[in-house]
Order: C-alpha cells, then sequence, then structure tokens
C-alpha cells in the first residue's frame, strides 16, 4: 500500500474518475482514494447527463479517449437531442441514467483498467517539500507517496448540509465532510472560497398520478453519446412535467423564515442559472408558476427525482408544496431536499493544465475549482489526468484553445475570468460554437487523443473514413445537376421559389427547410453516391449536410478562430514584471499579475484588460 504512484487521485466523483481513468490509461500508476468504495461516479443531484452545451463536453471527452460518453450510454433509459429546432450548433444530447447502473458501470471500467489501485480513507492534507507535492496524508494515519496529486474533492471540503433551521457537516446526504485539506492549503498561500448547491426531494413514484401531467418521450429512434460502437436505446422511459401554482407558491412563502437562504444561514453563492424554489418565487413574484420535470432515477427503482423543485425549505413545508401540485397531491416524499455549502479554490490560481501555481505537481478538478455540474467536473478531470502524465513525463502541457473545444472555453474562462458563482457551461460562453458542435467532436479531438496515446487506433480509423467519406460525398453533390421539372414540385410544397434551369444540388441545399435527405428522393445518382458513402462511416450523409448547408458560417468562424490562433502563439514570459511597464493601466498591471497569462490571447481575455493594454504588451514583446 505504500508504494510509491505516479498519480494520485484523491476523490472518486466524476472528475476523479475520468482522471484515474485516462491517466491510467497513458500508461501512469494510479491510486483512487475515495472515501467509500460504494459511492464511485456516484450521481449526487439529477439522474441525466448531458443538455444544452454539456452534451458537446461528453462528445467531446469521448473523442478524446475518456470514459463519460460510454459509461452514460451503457446506463442511459432515455435520449433526447435537444434544440432540434435550432441550427446544428445548438443541438445538444442529453440522456436520463440509471443512477445505480451508471456508479456501476464506472466502478467496473476502473476496475477492468490496468494500473489503478484503489484505497478507501479520507484525504486529511498533502505531502509538500519545496513547494512540490510528494503524497497525500490518510486520516488513518498513512503515508502515501506519488510523483503528482490531483484533488477533486466536490462538496465535501468542509460540507455543511442545510435542512430548514437544522444544520449538519457532510459531503452528501448520509456522508460525512472532508476536514484538514482547506486549511493546509490556506496555510500554504491559497485563497479559498465558499459556494452553495442545492438539491431536490426525492419521492415514491407510486403516489403520483401522471395522467394529470404531460408526458415526455424519449427520440425515436434514439441516438448515444458515444462515437464508439455502444448500443443505442431499443425501449425508453418517458419522463413528465408539471407546474407549480399560486398555492404551491404560497405554502413555500411560509417556511421563508425558517428558511436559510433568508435568515442569514447561507451567505455562500448559489449557481444563478438552477435556482432553489424559494428563490425563483422570490426573484420572479410576478410569475403565477414555475416547471417541474419528473424524472425517473432508473429501470427498475420507483425513486423519482423532482426536477426544478430544488430547496433547503423545513422538510414539512416541502411536502405540503409539493402536494398541491398536479399530479402530486398524494406524493410520498423518499427525502427531503437540502442545501450544501462547501470550500472551493478561486481558478485564477492555476495554470492551464490545471496545475496548481503555489505548488508544483499538484492539480485540481471538477467542484473544487468553482464549477457546478457532471459534465464540467469530468472534462477538468480528463484534462488533469493527462497534464499530470505529461508532467511526469517531462512533455509539455495539453491546452485546448477556445476554437478547438467546449472543454477549452471551460478551462479558460476558469483560469482567466475566475468565478465567484458556481461555473455552468452554456453554448453561449463559446465565440466559435459554429466550429464546436456536437456531431463533429471526433472530427476536431480524435487525432489529438490519439496522437496523446488515449484515443485508440480505431476510433481513429472511424473518423479518417467519416472525413473522407464526408469529402468524396461533398465533391459528389457538387457535381450533380438536377432539372426543374424534376425538383420545382417538391421546392413548391416547401415555400421556396422555383428555379429557371438545371442546378447543381450543393445550391438547393443551402435553402431553409430543404434536408438532404429529402433532395436524394429526386436523384437517383446523389441516392446512389450517399448509400455508398453512407456504408463507409454511419454520419457521412448528416456531416454532408451540415457542412454543405452552413459552409459559409463556418467558413467565417474559422477565420476568426485563426485570427485569434495568433494571439494565442504569441508567448508571455513567465517572469515578466507588469508593474514596471508604466503605459500599462494600473487595473491591467494588478489583473495580470496575479493571473499571469501564458499568451497575448489569453491577456487579451482578462477582465479590466484593454486593447491598447494589450498593443503595449505587444510593443514590449517585440510584436
Amino acid at each position: 500500500m505504500l508504494n510509491q504512484y505516479d498519480i494520485i487521485v484523491v476523490g472518486a466523483g466524476h472528475a476523479g474518475c475520468e482522471a484515474a481513468y485516462c491517466s491510467a490509461k497513458m500508461g501512469n500508476k494510479v491510486l483512487l482514494l475515495t472515501m467509500n468504495m460504494n459511492t464511485i461516479a456516484q450521481m449526487s443531484c439529477n439522474p441525466a447527463m448531458g443538455g444544452v452545451a454539456k452534451g458537446q463536453i461528453i462528445r467531446e471527452i469521448d473523442a478524446l479517449g475518456g470514459g463519460t460518453g460510454i459509461i452514460s450510454d451503457k446506463s442511459a433509459i432515455q435520449f433526447r437531442m435537444l434544440n432540434r429546432s435550432k441550427g446544428p450548433a445548438m443541438w445538444s444530447p442529453r440522456t436520463q441514467n440509471d443512477r445505480q447502473v451508471f456508479s456501476n458501470e464506472w466502478r467496473l471500467l476502473l476496475e477492468q483498467t490496468e494500473n489503478i489501485d484503489f484505497w478507501q480513507d479520507m484525504c486529511s492534507g498533502i505531502i509538500v517539500e519545496n513547494n512540490v507535492v510528494k503524497g497525500v496524508q490518510t486520516a488513518l494515519g498513512i503515508e502515501i507517496l506519488s510523483k503528482t496529486v490531483i484533488l477533486t474533492n466536490g462538496t465535501f471540503l468542509n460540507g455543511l448540509i442545510h435542512l430548514g433551521e437544522k444544520q449538519f457537516g457532510g459531503g452528501r446526504a448520509a456522508e460525512r465532510a472532508s476536514t484538514g485539506i482547506t486549511e493546509q492549503l490556506v496555510s500554504l498561500g491559497f485563497q479559498s472560497g465558499r459556494m452553495k448547491t442545492g438539491t431536490p426531494p426525492r419521492v415514491d413514484g407510486r403516489s403520483l398520478d401522471y395522467s394529470k401531467m404531460e408526458e415526455q418521450e424519449g427520440d425515436s429512434p434514439a441516438s448515444k453519446f458515444s462515437f464508439s460502437n455502444t448500443k443505442a436505446l431499443q425501449k425508453q422511459r418517458s419522463c413528465y412535467i408539471t407546474y407549480t401554482n399560486k398555492e404551491t407558491h404560497e405554502i413555500l412563502r411560509t417556511g421563508f423564515d425558517r428558511s436559510p437562504m433568508f435568515n442569514g444561514a447561507i451567505q455562500s453563492t448559489g449557481p444563478r442559472y438552477c435556482p432553489s424554489i424559494e428563490d425563483k418565487i422570490n426573484r420572479f413574484s410576478e410569475r403565477d408558476r414555475h416547471q417541474i420535470f419528473v424524472e425517473p432515477e432508473g429501470w427498475d427503482t420507483i425513486e423519482i427525482y423532482v426536477n426544478g423543485f430544488s430547496t433547503s425549505l423545513p422538510e414539512e413545508v416541502q411536502l405540503k408544496a409539493l402536494r398541491t401540485i398536479p399530479g402530486f397531491e398524494k406524493a410520498k416524499m423518499f427525502r427531503p431536499g437540502y442545501a450544501i455549502e462547501y470550500d472551493y479554490f478561486p481558478p485564477t490560481q492555476l495554470h492551464q493544465s490545471l496545475e496548481t501555481k503555489k505548488i508544483e505537481n499538484l492539480f485540481f478538478a471538477g467542484q473544487i475549482n468553482g464549477t457546478t455540474g457532471y459534465e464540467e467536473a469530468a472534462c477538468q478531470g480528463l484534462i488533469a489526468g493527462i497534464n499530470a502524465s505529461h508532467k511526469i513525463k517531462n512533455k509539455k502541457a495539453f491546452v485546448l484553445t477556445r476554437n478547438e473545444a467546449y472543454i477549452g472555453v471551460l478551462i479558460d474562462d476558469l483560469i482567466t475570468k475566475g468565478t465567484d458563482e458556481p461555473y455552468r457551461m452554456f453554448t453561449s460562453r463559446a465565440e466559435y460554437r459554429i466550429l464546436l458542435r456536437q456531431d463533429n467532436a471526433d472530427i476536431r479531438l480524435t487525432p489529438i487523443g490519439r496522437e496523446i496515446g488515449l484515443a485508440s487506433e480505431e476510433a481513429y480509423k472511424s473518423v479518417k473514413r467519416k472525413i473522407n467519406g464526408t469529402k468524396q460525398l461533398i465533391k459528389d453533390l457538387k457535381k450533380i445537376g438536377i432539372a426543374p421539372s424534376v425538383i420545382n414540385p417538391f421546392l413548391k410544397s416547401k415555400g421556396s421559389s422555383p428555379i429557371k434551369q438545371q442546378v447543381k444540388l450543393s445550391s438547393i441545399i443551402t435553402r431553409p427547410k430543404v434536408y438532404l435527405d429529402d433532395l436524394l428522393q429526386y436523384s437517383p445518382d446523389a441516392k446512389k453516391k450517399a448509400e455508398l458513402a453512407e456504408k463507409e462511416h454511419g454520419d457521412v450523409v448528416s456531416q454532408t449536410e451540415i457542412q454543405m448547408k452552413y459552409e459559409g458560417y463556418i467558413d467565417r468562424e474559422q477565420d476568426q478562430a485563426e485570427k485569434m490562433v495568433r494571439l494565442e502563439k504569441v508567448s508571455i514570459p513567465e517572469n515578466i514584471d507588469y508593474k514596471k511597464l508604466k503605459s500599462l493601466s494600473t487595473e491591467a498591471k494588478e489583473k495580470l499579475s496575479e493571473i499571469k497569462p501564458a499568451t497575448i490571447g489569453q491577456a487579451s481575455r482578462v477582465s479590466g484588460v484593454t486593447p491598447s493594454d494589450i498593443s503595449v504588451l505587444l510593443v514590449y514583446l517585440g510584436r
């Protein structure tokens, strides 16, 4: 047990599992240290993966060679592609998942991965010599040595659970908090803060009347997350939608004087985009109702997750209010909702690799960095795992840029801007979202994943077939013409202008409400070419349609991205003394000294740094 490890991962949540899995796949000897072996990859909050922007992140993790997409597919009970009514840059895959299967599948994958050892214990501190981490100390008094350490402590650092006027220590319901690490890191010079998150009550599905709710079925046919050979769902479980009402809100208000949200018990900041139900009715008092999603927790369980009803009000108020919601009149509660406060460390204290600036070989990933969400945590775990491996092998840091991946946007936002509220990913955070679609994550990232030794050769060959097949089909469709007499009746049915002479199919496909599958029915030659391409790779036709339909937008965004890349290539020396650059604004001197951006591109995104400040830096660097 006291063997030296290459990497110790502290915490086995979504970040920890991905960090351990990826770093072990890259040939490192890994120890996964967790307080409870039975809660590996626990879905602490909602039983779902993906969603707007988050689904893109899972596809990116999968394309690079991570495990989250595969596990999400294996545990899925419903699949939906969100935002299909919008352009493909907004399409976002989402699954409802069986939380028990999700956890079991992650544990099985980790146990079957060579180079991973496990130890059940609480990490009480890290071992540091000369500002370099050397291992960890555990609550059992054991010292375990390693070359690098990745902290993925989730909500456990000095976790404090609030339920009405009750408070008790814990990182999750019925699980103790982790103590000692925050205090040690602060003594080493780190800044820490407090954040809040919450969870809704769980109810007995047998006590609900679904006939009073709107059924929300999965897609037919269902798709999946992973680009590998996981199976798409053949059967699915439905979710349901219902609404709160004025009576619900009045009952909830009766508990406000005992709410930790309003009586001063909670001082920290919660997620703005996922507020508690009491926060919703307080902030949006003009609204008569709020949407509630009724989500099953798995295939065989009767437990239901009441999405949209996150709360820390007294349990009797929660139940009384729930029973005013249509379909919940006879609801039986399994466990109440609660809020939890926990420590985090402002992520401006990290390099782009997620290694800390103060202690060498120490990495942070997940909620310790101020993020919220399984997907945000998992992608940080993957990046920390890759970079811990690179650090050991004296390789340069692995960094994804903002035009390469949502993962790159997330990490750049964190280390450049920091966050004082739980950070959640949105498509609006990405300035190049037409390039960063969920459908092309494998094209963007699998070659990179193969290069660093994470994505398989089989995955790489599949991507090459997709790329080559798409290029060929686009080339073919630009040569194939179609006559007015053949296509005009179809165009009329779509409210589109008729053509007066034969044109190429490629010019028709750019029109609104016109899809490639429709056009193929009017051109036997094109249909034959498409069928041949689809045999080569199943995603070629859909990829061809997106690339042809949005070619102008894609090209324009690519040009903008290339201009940004030029700034990203201008490195800033780490030892630069900004205070000596007299022409910089005072705010720029302070912010740049704190953040220490690695490139001009990163410096330009630091809050308070103006274009004139960037010009001063470029002059100083001789550019």
